[in-house]
């Protein structure tokens, strides 16, 4: 406890005077003679004691009431914590700032990180002189205590936002492991917030608690500069049916759009695809108007065909005006290319075995309008060894007999040069031991044993997981696949698997199905059962229709299977900001060749590094938007491109509870949420200096002074 004005303790020394009046005027006894002396002489002694009682509790009182007043003018307050409170003593602070995109909100012709910086600017002219500053924000980088106040004021006048922030949590943990360099022994923390739950994730909350754990004893104060009801509509980030098509192929865009809004409010918004030319100008490709009401998200989807070869880029907005711009507008980017040409491989009749995968690839209808993105080419296994396979992408093996070891040679150079094959197992292989042979090894996963049977057909393809980009396109309808409708009878086991073989999909019981084995630059994906088989009594499986005569799943699985082998799922070129871009270059890649990165709004920097292995890798994606990579003149130019967009979590307005917040703060304890500056020196008073018992003592006075005027009224009317 400490004091304001301690000196005036000393009025206490005034309850005398009421002690020295009780003596001087403290009644004397009167003297009656009775008849019954006895009984007088009792009620005397009554008398006398009641009179001691009554004087006792009147002197108390009114000592009470002059030491209590005497306190209340001594200022008296009460710090909950270890260390002297005094309002004049230097602090070590450091002020958090939250620069995620949210803190563009605006409200009052002010952002969040406006307010912020004000109040941060008159927060720093009320602290102790000698104090030390310190500044760090969301977008990170070292931090370190300042030379003095106007450099941290020039730190705050600079603060802007970040696309990739980090949350309050890990930078809360970076303030407190600079408190720990500081040797002043206040130590406070300022975080400025608009105290969402997105800044406050529990992920690193342990960490931070460990930080905050190193100091003795920590302030740490919370001003909220957010907006109770926030107003905003936004975007999801965009989803593509795919990030490297076919000319033949159609683009689906896919994005969600919702409303944030006082609870009741609706509102109606146009949500607007575009498409950039070569020069980079945006064509309005498409157009959707959505009715929103408060707190939902609906999903929009966009439909463009015939795009061009190369690299292709679009921008969707949504219209109208609302608080957050930063996530009215998401980017994407995707490569455009020729129909890949798959060959089929088969035994005699080759077409009969090709069938179903053939169908699945490029139906009828879609090969004869020039929609298919795959050419498939049906060949006889018998001219294999012959057959020259540097125009496929991908060869299929459907259900092979034994092939010549130089057949397995070729097929092995082919994946090694960076291409896919396909092995599908049946009935065909005969005798084991024509597998067995070192240039099949080379690509089977293992040497196949036996054959597994499976008669009930309570056997089936069953993932445990879709994060293989084989299984990937399952994974939003993964409960809604009917596996068992498709069951697998027979199957080929095999023995010890080769080192780098891997299982992608098993069936109910555990056993393994599919097997992958990269080799060389390229990939080999073995199943354990044909895919070429006709639902008859001598199936190996009826995956190709199954017993509801549905081929959705046979379709998606050939599909998948197929651009994995041609690595199209390899390519990936939306990120989130803040992500390192890897763009294949391809054959066009020379060791020699300068790169040149061109940013959103313009800004071309070189980029560094040796892409003779193929690819190259772009750091510097901070900035929402489209980024293109350049290189090479006119014969030989290189023209790639990606996209970086903003994450959903660093544009979430929900706001956080204060239980949620103390959550993440555990064992340590901060101020409540300041939202003035009143209020926010008031919690800074508080715990420096103490709370101030003033007020309080004052109402006990005063229920003093209350007894002490009853009390003495009833006692001298009695006297009288």
């Amino acid at each position: 406890m400490t004091f304001v004005n301690a000196s005036l303790l000393a009025g206490a020394a005034m309850v005398v005077l009421p002690i020295i009046l009780h003596l001087i005027m403290r009644r004397k006894p009167r003297f009656f003679e009775f008849p019954a002396l006895r009984w007088v002489q009792q009620r005397h002694e009554t008398n006398q004691r009641r009179l001691r009682l009554r004087h006792l509790l009147l002197l108390m009182l009114r000592a009470a009431a002059i030491c209590l007043l005497a306190f209340a003018l001594s200022g008296p307050r009460v710090r909950f914590g270890s260390g002297v409170g005094s309002r004049e003593a230097p602090v070590a602070a450091v002020l958090v700032f939250d620069t995620s995109p949210r803190m563009q909100y605006r409200q009052g012709n002010q952002t969040r990180l406006e307010a912020a910086r004000e109040m941060a600017v008159w927060l720093l002219g009320q602290l102790p002189t000698d104090s030390q500053v310190a500044v760090v924000d969301s977008r990170g980088g070292p931090g370190a205590f300042h030379a003095d106040i106007l450099t941290a004021r020039q730190r705050i006048d600079r603060l802007e936002t970040a696309p990739a922030a980090r949350s309050l949590t890990e930078t809360v943990e970076e303030a407190a492991q600079l408190l720990k360099q500081s040797e002043l022994d206040r130590k406070e923390v300022y975080v400025f917030t608009d105290q969402t739950r997105a800044a406050w994730p529990t992920a690193a909350a342990s960490r931070m608690q460990a930080r905050l754990a190193d100091l003795r004893d920590v302030g740490i104060y919370l001003i909220d500069v957010g907006v109770d009801q926030p107003t905003n509509s936004f975007l999801g980030l965009p989803r593509l049916s795919a990030q490297v098509m076919s000319t033949t192929g159609s683009l689906v865009v896919y994005t969600e759009v919702g409303l944030v809004s006082p609870a009741g409010s609706a509102e109606t918004r146009a949500v607007e695809l575009y498409l950039l030319d070569e020069q980079g100008q945006p064509r309005r490709a498409g157009v959707e108007t959505v009715e929103l009401k408060s707190g939902e998200t609906r999903q929009v989807e966009f439909r463009v065909g015939s795009l061009p070869l190369g690299v292709q880029q679009g921008v969707i907005r949504v219209l109208g005006q609302d608080g957050l711009p930063a996530d009215d507008e998401r980017f994407f980017t995707v490569s455009v290319q020729k129909p890949w040409s798959l060959l089929l491989v088969g035994p005699v009749p080759a077409d009969e075995h090709a069938y179903f995968v053939r169908n699945a690839l490029a139906p009828d209808t879609a090969r004869l309008r020039g929609q298919s993105r795959f050419v498939c080419t049906v060949l006889d296994q018998r001219r294999l060894v012959e057959h020259d396979l540097k125009p496929y992408s991908s060869v299929w093996l459907l259900d092979p007999s034994p092939l010549d070891p130089a057949a397995w040679k070729n097929l092995a150079d082919f994946a090694s040069e960076g291409r896919g094959v396909g092995i599908f197992l049946g009935r065909n292989v005969g005798r084991v031991d024509s597998f067995a042979g070192t240039a099949a090894l080379e690509l089977l996963p293992g040497k196949p044993s036996l054959q597994a049977r499976r008669p009930d057909g309570d056997f089936y393809l069953a993932p445990r997981d879709y994060e293989h980009p084989v299984l990937a396109v399952f994974r939003p309808v993964a409960g809604s696949v009917p596996w068992q409708a498709f069951p697998v009878f027979r199957f080929w086991q095999f023995e010890e698997l080769a080192p780098n073989a891997t299982v992608i999909l098993a069936g109910n019981d555990g056993s393994p199905l599919l097997y992958e084995r990269p080799l060389g630059a390229g990939r080999v994906l073995t199943l354990a059962t044909p895919l070429s088989d006709r639902p008859d009594a001598k199936a190996w499986n009826l995956l190709p229709v199954g017993v509801i005569d549905n081929a959705a799943p046979f379709v998606m699985l050939c599909h998948q299977m197929a651009e994995y082998l041609v690595g199209a799922t390899d390519e990936l070129f939306n990120y989130t900001c803040g992500q390192t871009a890897v763009l294949n270059l391809g054959p066009a890649a020379q060791p020699r060749r300068g790169f040149l990165l061109i940013a959103p709004g313009d800004l071309r920097m070189p980029l560094s590094g040796d892409p003779s292995g193929g690819r190259i890798a772009v750091s510097a994606t901070e900035q929402p938007g489209n980024y293109r990579v350049v290189a090479g003149g006119s014969d030989d130019a290189v023209e790639l491109g990606f996209s970086a967009n903003i994450a959903s979590e660093q544009t979430e307005l929900d706001r956080a509870t204060i239980d949620e917040i103390r959550e993440v703060f555990g064992p340590f304890s901060f101020r409540p949420p300041a939202r003035s500056r009143e209020q926010l020196e008031r919690e800074v008073s508080s715990n420096r200096v103490g709370r101030e018992l003033f007020g309080l003592i004052l109402v006990v006075l005063a229920a003093v002074l209350a007894a002490e005027y009853l009390t003495a009224n009833r006692f001298y009317r009695d006297a009288e």
